[in-house]
């Protein structure tokens, strides 16, 4: 497994790899004319696919290689090379990358590993041989990497050790992982899907795989982009480059490593609850990125983009001749959120005749067993007229006595009278499914095994839909008081103090205008009573203390306290009860809290990933957090639009909206406070971890009744 680095400062266009995508010439440093080596399979793979350019093995021992005429230095190669391709020992990369800068060679693609992956002695070697490569300015792929593929006829450049060449068409794939590149080239193979461009990055010190996004952002020869990622070397250019990307191809991504080994520690159940996985999908759905569980999910993925139009909506039929697999697509798509609508009066009478009255004339389809390609084929074309059906999934079980080829070619024959609608088959049955499958893709139709693949694979296209309608905005800065934040923030920094007071906390939310219960701090009895007396009211009486932090658990909270001497009471009881429960506890003393009334409980946090930076949160709060970890997370600062999304994507949206009779909250105000503490997280670095928990919200608005802060001693807010 691989890891990134740190990003380099260069700035990537698509011009700096055009001689790693589309050299005219390049050099293999490590040929050699022993069959299985690497230096031979990679010469040989660039002569027997044909690549357009002119290729120069280089072996001082060799004349010759594979019939082609080798020299002995880089230097002694008689034309200029765009790239050269490095299959040496590793102790002798450094002394050819030199030579290559030194021969103004413009880009490496170093194959040979022992690298970072293999160590700290690794990883000295590394960043010496990117110290030659920034030196003569060359740009490079690898170390540790498998190669690059560009399978466009005009280049047909297989410079991989990968035997066999991917079919042509408009993928791009760029792979962290050699050894899965080889399988994802032969699942290019069996899917029937075309590769235009396939890159191995390797350790990625340099080339990137936001840099290859870059590079295929306006290239025509690709429109999906394929992408396997053990890590994110540079997080946030990733989520600007994606996010741009998107609006106008899509990016399917597989992400390894779904859980850190180990969770940290964290005193907020926003830094408990962020698992790194949670941080990848705040990212890629930020980005408008389709994310792939499985290699195999990839490409059902990849295959669905083959199709002519993207759907206009999410209203789909479904066509079978067999009960049981219209039943689980149905039950897939419910699960995916396709709607099956009812077919019309016309379009059921149209479909009426057709079928026996064993059929079922609905949706989805069954046209039963004895369904030959002429029904099918009628079938298509009724439902395809339907006003309110926007995509079709034709299903077939092979019966006795009819092949794949023919539904394949009735289905296609059908669909192409109605070029707008989306098409996607299931053709449940190996024999003939290469055939039927090819028919299908040669109608830009995807032909898939199962009906669950299908259903993914729509999800997939109406999401893509759905992301490119979505306006791209740029989150406004809110009117907040920076300055009052930052007091209060240097303030425990000063003192070394990690964790704000609770009146310290509730302060900061004041600061970025998150309404709050109005809290004072009683140190004794008689600021107890002046508190008392100037919130009026019944209150709340919690304990403030750095070492007590589930309040609840000790005793220290007593809520519903009316009048001076009840209130004096409860005060002395909860310090009774917490001295007893937590001996060596430091109290500041009682929070004295204006009572709020009950409202919807939901919590905000902020916690921050090594990787990711600061991670905005949002869920059912109070016990629920606990009890249901409801909670999803984006990557802040965040617009009204994607806080309005974070509202709808817990598990438990409908609380918000009221059960019961209860009435629906003011979804609005939550989303404003997610702006606004997202804003805090990208303002102040050095806040670690915050809780809002209650957030406690309303049909008229939401109030922060309880507050946790952590923040780092020495980190300072950018200027």
């Amino acid at each position: 497994m691989t890891t990134a680095t740190a990003p380099t400062t260069r700035t990537p266009t698509a011009n700096d790899l055009a001689a790693i995508i589309a050299p005219a010439t390049i050099a293999i440093v490590g040929a050699s004319r022993t069959a299985g080596s690497l230096g031979h399979q990679v010469l040989l793979n660039l002569l027997t696919h044909g690549f357009t350019g002119a290729v120069y093995p280089v072996n001082p021992h060799a004349h010759a290689i594979c019939s082609v005429r080798a020299y002995p230095t880089v230097a002694a190669v008689p034309d200029a090379l765009d790239m050269a391709v490095v299959v040496v020992p590793k102790d002798h990369v450094l002394a050819v990358a030199e030579d290559c800068g030194k021969a103004g060679v413009k880009a490496l693609v170093v194959i040979s590993a022992g690298f970072r992956e293999v160590g700290a002695e690794g990883a000295i070697r590394e960043r010496g041989l990117m110290e030659v490569v920034r030196r003569y300015d060359m740009r490079m792929v690898g170390p540790n990497c498998m190669g690059v593929i560009n399978a466009d006829p005009a280049v047909s450049m297989n410079a991989t050790f990968a035997p066999g060449m991917p079919p042509f068409g408009h993928a791009a794939f760029v792979s962290q992982s050699g050894a899965l590149g080889l399988s994802v080239l032969d699942y290019a193979r069996e899917y029937g899907i075309g590769i235009s461009q396939f890159v191995s990055v390797g350790n990625k010190p340099d080339v990137s795989g936001n840099d290859l996004l870059a590079a295929w952002e306006n290239d025509p020869s690709v429109r999906v982009i394929l992408m396997y990622v053990e890590s994110f070397g540079n997080p946030t250019r990733f989520l600007e480059i994606a996010s741009r990307v998107t609006k106008t191809k899509p990016i399917i991504v597989v992400k390894s490593g779904h859980s850190r080994a180990g969770a940290r520690a964290a005193s907020s159940h926003t830094g408990a609850l962020a698992a790194s996985d949670k941080a990848v999908d705040a990212l890629l759905t930020q980005a408008g990125v389709l994310r792939a569980g499985t290699i195999e999910e990839l490409f059902d993925l990849a295959m669905a983009f083959e199709v002519r139009a993207l759907p206009a909506s999410r209203r789909t039929a479904v066509i079978t001749n067999a009960g049981g697999p219209g039943i689980l697509a149905a039950d897939a798509m419910e699960t995916c959120g396709i709607e099956l609508p009812e077919l019309t009066p016309a379009t059921l009478a149209g479909l009426a005749p057709l079928f026996p009255a064993e059929a079922s004339i609905r949706n989805p389809l069954d046209m039963i067993a004895s369904a030959t390609p002429a029904g099918y084929a009628a079938a298509m074309r009724v439902i395809l007229a339907d006003p309110g059906v926007d995509a079709v999934v034709p299903i077939f079980v092979p019966p006795f006595g009819v092949r794949q080829e023919d539904i394949a070619t009735a289905i296609s024959t059908a669909s192409e009278a109605c070029p707008s609608k989306t098409v996607l088959a299931v053709l449940m049955g190996r024999e003939g499914l290469p055939l039927g499958r090819a028919q299908l893709h040669a109608s830009h139709i995807p032909a898939y095994i199962f009906p669950e693949s299908a259903a993914r694979a729509l999800n997939a296209l109406n999401k893509q839909r759905e992301w490119m309608q979505r306006p791209c905005r740029n989150p406004a800065l809110l009117n907040v008081d920076r300055a009052a934040a930052s007091r209060i923030i240097e303030e425990a920094q000063r003192e070394g103090r990690e964790k704000l007071t609770e009146i310290e906390a509730l302060r900061l939310l004041a600061a970025y205008q998150i309404p709050v219960a109005h809290a004072v701090l009683a140190c004794d009895e008689a600021t107890l009573v002046d508190a008392v007396r100037d919130i009026g009211g019944p209150v709340a009486l919690k304990i403030v203390s750095p070492d007590v932090t589930h309040k609840t658990d000790v005793g220290g909270v007593r809520v519903g306290i009316s009048g001076e001497e009840e209130a004096t009471a409860a005060y002395r009881e909860i310090l009774a009860r917490v001295g007893t429960a937590v001996p060596d506890a430091q109290v500041s003393g009682v929070l004295v809290q204006r009572m709020v009334p009950h409202g919807r409980e939901t919590i905000v946090g902020i916690t921050r990933d090594p990787e990711f930076g600061p991670l905005l949160m949002f869920g059912l709060g109070g016990i629920l957090v606990e009890a249901l970890g409801d909670v999803v997370f984006r990557i802040p600062p965040v617009d009204d639009a994607l806080a309005m999304d974070m509202l709808a994507q817990i598990r438990g949206a409908k609380i918000l909206d009221g059960v019961r009779g209860e009435h629906a909250v003011d979804r609005h105000a939550l989303a404003d406070v997610l702006r606004r503490v997202g804003q805090l997280a990208v303002d102040f670095p050095a806040i670690q971890e915050l809780d809002i928990n209650p957030l406690l919200a309303f049909p008229d608005g939401a109030v922060a009744v309880d507050a946790r802060v952590r923040v780092a001693v020495g980190v300072s807010a950018p200027e």
